[in-house]
């Protein structure tokens, strides 16, 4: 026993990886979590053998298609994810922890209901369009070569954030904290200055014009 917490390791080869605590929040109930660890989830079959409501820490997630499952209350924890579909999961009070994604497709999710204690993603060469950070602290994160098009990001907390080469075709920006992000190589954006916080933000020339959306001007 530790602080609380009944830590039993399980010797069966099939669940080496899998630590199960008993946390006793009072002598009359008490509450089971398992814990995977560095374990590679390559092609699995979730439609067979659906991912079990666990803390995954420094697993990884390649090929693999978690598509309009139920995601809510897992946590991931240092785990990349790789050339896989989690578009319109569930994502409520599901935790994401310094996890990254790389050529995934992430459409329709709502990040907003997510467990935002020590949310810490990256997104390299994704597909986020439709998903929803509504409101939600993102300070630093980091978009390369993604397709954010009709994001939310009404009153999210974006300062310092990267967007490298992303599209953000129609994605929503109101009192959303832009500053001192780096926008130089976003495109298609529309952010009114009035609306949004953009204090030493960088843009690029050409960007400029997604400044100027609502001015109703031509500029050739």
């Amino acid at each position: 026993m530790m602080n609380g917490q009944w830590l039993v390791m399980i010797d069966d080869p099939c669940f080496k990886n899998h630590k199960i605590s008993t946390l006793h929040r009072n002598t009359s109930s008490a509450m089971e979590r398992t814990y995977i660890q560095d374990k590679i989830f390559d092609k699995a079959d979730f439609t067979e053998n659906p991912l079990q409501p666990a803390d995954y820490e420094n697993c990884s997630f390649i090929n693999c298609d978690v598509s309009n499952f139920n995601l809510s209350g897992i946590h991931f924890i240092e785990c990349s994810f790789n050339n896989s579909n989690l578009s319109t999961a569930k994502l409520n009070k599901t935790a994401f922890r310094d996890s990254t994604f790389k050529d995934c497709k992430l459409m329709g999710l709502q990040f907003n209901t997510c467990d935002d204690f020590l949310f810490t993603v990256a997104f390299e060469n994704c597909i986020l369009n439709f998903s929803s950070f509504y409101k939600m602290k993102l300070k630093k994160m980091v978009f390369k070569n993604c397709n954010l098009t009709e994001i939310d990001f009404t009153e999210a907390d974006l300062s310092e954030s990267l967007f490298d080469h992303c599209d953000l075709a129609k994605t929503l920006f109101e009192n959303t904290i832009l500053e001192k992000a780096d926008l130089r190589t976003a495109y298609n954006y529309s952010i009114d200055p009035e609306l949004n916080k953009i204090k030493k933000a960088k843009f690029s020339i050409p960007g400029i014009i997604g400044l100027l959306n609502k001015c109703d001007i031509n500029i050739e």
